[in-house]
């Protein structure tokens, strides 16, 4: 069974910084692409970058420069270093084994984290 449990999200003052983090398990962790999606309020899923199992990364334009995917597969962890964050990042962030063109198909979601970028 796929589990995914995303944490690190929190209340951060614009230009800040975060460090998300999806524990993983109940698949074979690095032989997947992970992804991060997000979904601010009101609005749809949104792709946000994937990390292939090679180590090659996809970001989505609005987060380019900003956010940092990585991963550790001896952990079977994935990570998002956000930095200058803005408003607009305001989101619950979500982890899913999946390429950057299915990552907001996948049904079996963790609890996500929470983000929330204000004065």
């Amino acid at each position: 069974e796929v589990q995914l449990v995303e944490s690190g999200g929190g209340l951060v003052q614009p230009g800040g910084s975060l460090r998300l983090s999806c524990a993983a398990s109940g698949f074979a962790f690095s032989t997947y692409p992970m992804s991060w999606v997000r979904r601010a309020p009101g609005k749809g899923l949104e792709w946000v970058s994937t990390i292939r199992d090679g180590g090659s990364s996809s970001y989505a334009e609005f987060v380019k420069g900003r956010f940092t995917i990585s991963r550790d597969n001896a952990k079977k962890t994935l990570h998002l270093q956000m930095n200058s964050l803005q408003p607009e990042d305001t989101a619950v962030y979500y982890c899913a084994p999946r390429e950057r063109f299915t990552a907001t198909q996948f049904s079996s979601w963790g609890q996500g984290t929470q983000v929330t970028v204000s004065s």
